[in-house]
């Protein structure tokens, strides 16, 4: 933390995602019809594969967590960004925010891995068939998982420790929404080297280290489905791959925006809108990217339906 003879910030004001008054109640409803259809959305995804016996499966076992990841990270800064819309002064406690920025770095890192799992998932599932059940068996998901997790909680405490070991004592007013790393520094009156070198490196590693798991993964897909005689196949193979496909691009798209830029080059509002679409409108989109096109999920749905309690107590951990 900062020193003991520099006057540090009890508190942090949000300037939102727009300081206009007139936008502040539809921007309220937007977002509150954005976080509604998240969470029915994720939660639904969540409930069914915990339910259905059908999707006991290595991919859906990773979708479920991808849900969860979704859910909490939309759940970390919703909740707060809608109640700002509503009152006068956007303040947050100072340790309030740090506990912001740490959940949220939690679950964005997670993401980040979870995606990269998937991908090697459907990699196993194309490329090795045979062996699919035994590479990625039940042990081995549960491992990726408690790995992604376990290094997305040290990689939140050691960020957030250097983001909050400088010295706020000036402004603090934040040219965003919620706590994150930039526009805190950006605040900061003391020497921001060193906290602003983590951040750049670790989520550039985080960020080129998944990604080169996706490429690879998805090149060797592509490599096995041209090398298929059949169309059907082909088009079998590639529509397990496709809606994966579409959320990786729109999610590392983004942060490659957002994270791998120089401070110098960075425009706030700009990230303020990155920063929306990351944490609020693909968890709202990933519920329909896996499941509107997934005739499984559909009939799991449909069977939900019909008995919706007798599923519930026959719920899989």
């Amino acid at each position: 933390m900062a020193p003991g003879n520099v006057t540090q910030v009890s508190e942090f004001v949000f300037i939102g995602v727009s300081d206009l008054p007139e936008l502040q109640i539809p921007l309220f409803l937007v977002f509150l019809l954005i976080y509604g259809l998240t969470v029915m959305g994720n939660l639904g995804i969540i409930t069914l594969i915990s339910v259905d016996s059908r999707l006991q499966t290595p991919m859906y076992f990773f979708l479920r967590h991808l849900a969860i990841i979704n859910f909490s990270n939309s759940t970390v800064i919703a909740p707060k960004m809608l109640v700002n819309f509503l009152v006068s002064k956007k303040t947050t406690s100072y340790y309030e925010c740090a506990t912001q920025l740490g959940a949220f770095l939690v679950f964005i890192v997670a993401e980040v891995f979870v995606l990269a799992v998937m991908a090697y998932d459907r990699y196993v599932a194309i490329c090795n068939p045979l062996l699919y059940m035994v590479v990625v068996s039940r042990r081995i998901c549960n491992l990726l998982v408690s790995l992604t997790y376990l290094y997305s909680f040290s990689t939140a405490i050691v960020v957030s420790s250097c983001v909050f070991s400088v010295s706020y004592c000036a402004s603090n007013v934040i040219n965003h929404f919620y706590c994150d790393n930039v526009p805190l520094l950006a605040l900061s009156c003391s020497d921001t080297y060193i906290p602003e070198t983590v951040v750049f490196i670790s989520a550039a590693t985080n960020i080129l280290f998944s990604m080169t798991v996706v490429l690879i993964s998805y090149f060797n897909i592509v490599l096995s489905i041209l090398r298929m005689h059949s169309s059907e196949g082909r088009k079998k193979a590639f529509s397990t791959c496709a809606s994966h496909m579409m959320a990786v691009t729109v999610f590392y798209g983004t942060l490659l925006f957002m994270y791998l830029q120089p401070r110098t080059s960075h425009f706030l509002d700009t990230d303020k809108m990155a920063s929306v679409f990351y944490t609020l409108v693909i968890p709202m989109l990933n519920p329909m990217i896996y499941s509107l096109r997934n005739k499984d999920v559909k009939a799991a749905l449909r069977r939900f339906m019909r008995n919706p309690c007798g599923s519930l107590k026959a719920m899989y951990f």
